[in-house]
């Protein structure tokens, strides 16, 4: 099993991005940054809602690992799965809490925290615990990822 990297600096300047990209949207467009709200945004029906700047913002997403790769020379480092099966059933489960919690890992964790939501405090303390539960049974239970 590979030992996880302690990035602090990374991990600092990404929440800062995060954080700030958040405060931006929500500045400029009075919308939180949920990211399945967003995604929901693009697709019809639109409504009354901007389905423009939802494509800015999730091209941004998209567009992020290149300008990394522009600014620092190195690659976006990111491990995803090869199975086709485990990320479609990953990919079913992550849209299941998505419908049950009424939003998303973004949109409560960054945007419904900073707002003392008690909604998103929930949703949060749930899917941060169910991560952890996870982690640790796949690690100290199972003994690695099986499918690796």
């Amino acid at each position: 099993m590979t030992p996880t990297l302690f990035t602090p600096w990374e991990s600092l300047a990404g929440g800062a991005l995060i954080g700030a990209s958040a405060v931006l949207l929500l500045l400029i467009t009075g919308r939180i940054a949920g990211i399945s709200g967003i995604v929901r945004r693009l697709l019809p029906p639109y409504g009354t809602s901007a389905p423009v700047e939802a494509a800015v913002f999730i091209g941004g997403l998209f567009a992020s690992p290149f300008l990394w790769t522009l600014a620092t020379g190195e690659p976006v480092r990111q491990t995803v799965t090869d199975s086709l099966s485990l990320a479609i059933v990953a990919g079913l489960l992550v849209g299941a809490g998505v419908f049950a919690a009424r939003g998303c890992t973004s949109g409560h964790g960054v945007c419904g925290l900073a707002r003392l939501s008690r909604r998103s405090i929930a949703a949060t303390a749930i899917f941060m615990a169910t991560a952890a539960a996870t982690v640790y049974g796949v690690r100290h239970i199972l003994g690695g990822w099986p499918w690796a």
